[in-house]
């Protein structure tokens, strides 16, 4: 009976909110998702979150220090948010902001709803191309038109009330239930995490390469990656494809959207 009443309760979990939010486009980005948190919570939580991280840069004399980089930032994102149509129709309704901090830091992120920070350090250490910039970009608002944010909150919730239910059920003890907790994470949320990153590779090259830049820059942002960031942690405790395995990857996306990338370059 226990076994029955957690099958249940798993299965609801599973079929509940189980749908892709975007349409496919040309790299077939159609996964069904699992989406239990309502989207109004992420876009208010980001929000916020938003209006903090600027606030803090602000005060350190950190935000949209230099015009010209930002300006540069702000029209590659402007050519790229145009794209996003192919996958959301929704998206061009999004409140998007693009700021620019300026700190010696190799990142660059998308919140729900579509507000962006690129960190100068990412552009200047790799020196990268407004092409190779735009690959980046990309990425990110492609976790954000897929809502990985979002998916990701809501497999946590599951996670955790199927491992309450458990110990309830079973009178599993603390140090049981934080050894489920721990399993889990490397089990199942460490290789989710990874195929939200190969998702944001393939989305966010179709993005740059509608937009008209050549999608084959993104292979090169992961060589310069790959050059600077020496040692690699083994691919199987990374939440990101190893450099080599997303090389191999982007290019035969690359390869896959060139058609598209012309028209756009016509265009």
């Amino acid at each position: 009976m226990k076994k029955i009443l957690l099958t249940l309760l798993t299965a609801s979990l599973l079929i509940t909110g189980c749908t892709s939010v975007t349409k496919s486009g040309a790299v077939g980005a159609d996964r069904g998702q699992f989406m239990a948190i309502p989207s109004e919570v992420m876009e208010q939580s980001s929000a916020q979150a938003y209006v903090k991280t600027l606030t803090a840069a602000r005060n350190k004399g950190e935000l949209n220090v230099d015009p010209i980089l930002t300006k540069r930032v702000q029209d590659i994102a402007k050519r790229l948010i145009v794209q996003t149509t192919v996958f959301r129709e929704d998206a061009l309704k999004w409140k998007w902001q693009v700021n620019v901090i300026n700190e010696d830091t190799l990142n660059a992120w998308c919140m729900p709803g579509g507000r962006i920070v690129v960190y100068s350090g990412i552009i200047k250490r790799l020196n990268l191309t407004d092409a190779q910039l735009a690959a980046i970009m990309g990425h990110e608002i492609a976790h954000a038109l897929r809502e990985h944010s979002r998916e990701q909150a809501s497999a946590d919730q599951a996670k955790n009330i199927g491992i309450v239910l458990l110990a309830a059920i079973t009178g599993l003890g603390d140090f049981a239930v934080n050894a489920l907790n721990k399993a889990s994470e490397y089990a199942i949320m460490k290789p989710f995490s990874r195929s939200h990153e190969t998702e944001a590779d393939h989305i966010g090259t179709e993005l740059m390469a509608r937009a008209g830049y050549d999608p084959k820059e993104a292979v090169e942002v992961w060589v310069k990656m790959s050059k600077m960031s020496g040692g690699k942690v083994p691919e199987i405790l990374s939440t990101h494809p190893s450099n080599e395995s997303r090389i191999k990857d982007l290019k035969e996306i690359a390869a896959k959207l060139e058609p598209v990338y012309q028209v756009a370059k016509r265009g």
